[in-house]
């Protein structure tokens, strides 16, 4: 995807306001450019030398060293020799992590995560939609996230197909895609799907807990009949194809085990019912998401072979959530169920570990236990457990170093790395911002003389009447603003009703 010069003169100032911590790089002043992030060097070999490492693995939590070949890890142990040309880390007084993983995200999703305009949209896929160049991507790096589960909303009883990434930021879309992995598709149940917090929705269907039941019912008896369908024209290749049918094609994935359910859930009775309906179809739920009465089902959750992805301590924000308790998590996870905490936020995902660190506080979950809830845990859920999730030898080297206790308040990350490449390392990043602040006060002073000289601050491309960035530019999980702010137009020519001329 080329990267296009979107941004007036004015927009990269406010931006470089906002967002002191972004590595601009050795670019001129003012070129939108410098919002390219070159892609890391991936050493031939890397060793982090007498760091505590927490593998979340076999292993466990040791004083010891890591080294990476190749983008993967290759030891775990100690006393490991550095190859020849190795980069080595001191990690003295440091401790190592796997990468965090945010089991529930709606980061990088341009346009909104919704497709509201049906009640069953399984056609509808993320990836096709996955924004890489927001800077949500570089700040939860900044947090030691490497991978996210990019999730359809929870408009719809039946919604679309999600997409696992990974953080590698400065790439197109397509490469941020983990590939050759099972998807998943997200389902939704309570208030969301019904619409009962929209305003009045006569004309919507289902708008009560029971006709969410029988539509999820009612499709995947329609996707048993397509599947029958094309079975016997596949045998005889007899007449008339049948039709194909996007939406009900997704479902059958789901049919053939072939694609996993991540379904929005709240209280137990749903989470009980849906069950019920996979076990009457023959298919599995694999995660229930939010899951906030799941301790009231945790040991059918576990006999159906269903994992819970949670809030650590969210709860009480609807109706449907007032039965949710802090200690959901811990007890999920004591009675068997693969559990994880997720962010649903952008802005939380920059803090994944000390999410992590309330399992400790909410049920006494050991340390190493409780890590696993936003790193091996989380792999599982995505069905990538074989690749990411742990430190261990053949696995991704995807590691977080923190200057302490990884689930302390305190504690920083100090590097992120990805398939064994460095994309956050704080120090460069404290460095680079002097010079941010010096390209930013050049652009006010360019653009202050502009004024002076009785001239409009523009750039190249962006000097037509009504130029506006792309929708697409624009992170669905970003808080909303009036995008007047990034438009180099005439007053007259905005349309947005809250800056419209009052009328006397």
């Amino acid at each position: 995807m080329k990267r296009q010069k979107l941004f007036s003169l004015a927009t990269v100032v406010a931006t470089a306001c906002l967002v002191p911590s972004l590595v601009f790089g050795a670019t001129a002043a003012g070129d939108p450019e410098a919002w390219h992030a070159n892609t890391p060097d991936q050493p031939g070999a890397v060793l982090v030398q007498n760091a505590t490492i927490w593998t979340s693995g076999p292993q466990g939590k040791f004083v010891g060293d890591l080294l990476i070949r190749n983008g993967k890890v290759a030891q775990v142990g100690t006393d490991l020799s550095a190859p020849s040309g190795a980069v080595v880390i001191d990690g003295t007084g440091k401790h190592v992590t796997p990468g965090l993983i945010d089991a529930h995200s709606h980061t990088a999703i341009v346009g909104g995560v919704n497709e509201g305009t049906n009640n069953v949209t399984s056609e509808v896929r993320i990836e096709d939609v996955v924004n890489s160049e927001t800077v949500n991507i570089y700040r939860q790096l900044a947090g030691g996230l490497t991978a996210g589960n990019l999730l359809h909303g929870s408009a719809n009883a039946i919604g679309g197909q999600n997409c696992l990434i990974k953080m590698r930021y400065g790439e197109d879309p397509e490469d941020l895609k983990v590939e050759g992995r099972m998807q998943g598709i997200k389902f939704a149940l309570g208030e969301n799907p019904k619409r009962a917090n929209w305003g009045e929705q006569d004309d919507h269907y289902p708008i009560t807990r029971s006709g969410v039941e029988q539509l999820i019912r009612e499709r995947f008896t329609a996707a048993k009949d397509y599947k029958e369908r094309w079975d016997r024209w596949n045998s005889s290749k007899k007449g008339t194809a049948p039709k194909r049918d996007f939406q009900l094609e997704a479902l059958v994935e789901i049919l053939d085990g072939k694609r996993q359910i991540h379904c929005h859930s709240y209280r137990a009775d749903e989470i009980l019912m849906l069950m019920r309906i996979a076990d009457d179809m023959g298919f599995k739920v694999d995660t229930f998401q939010h899951v906030l009465e799941g301790y009231k089902v945790a040991d059918e959750m576990r006999e159906h072979g269903a994992m819970g992805s949670t809030f650590s301590d969210w709860w009480a924000y609807k109706f449907e959530v007032y039965d949710a308790i802090p200690y959901n998590g811990s007890i999920m996870w004591d009675r068997g169920v693969v559990t994880t905490f997720n962010s649903d936020s952008s802005e939380l995902a920059r803090r994944m570990n000390l999410e992590a660190a309330k399992a400790v506080k909410y049920g006494g979950i050991p340390e190493e236990e409780a890590l696993k809830f936003v790193t091996l845990n989380a792999a599982k859920q995505m069905r990538v457990d074989d690749i990411m999730g742990s430190l261990e030898a053949g696995k991704d080297a995807d590691f977080v170093i923190w200057n302490g206790h990884p689930l302390s308040t305190y504690s920083i990350c100090e590097q992120t790395w990805v398939d064994g490449r460095k994309y956050f390392d704080r120090e460069e990043d404290l460095a680079a911002r002097e010079a941010l602040l010096k390209e930013r006060e050049a652009l006010i002073a360019k653009i202050k003389d502009k004024k002076e000289e009785g001239k409009e601050p523009t750039v190249a491309g962006a000097d037509d009447p009504g130029y506006q960035m792309p929708e697409y530019y624009y992170d669905s999980a970003e808080t909303s603003v009036c995008k007047c702010a990034a438009v180099s137009h005439k007053e007259e020519e905005c349309t947005h009703i809250e800056h419209q001329k009052e009328e006397k």
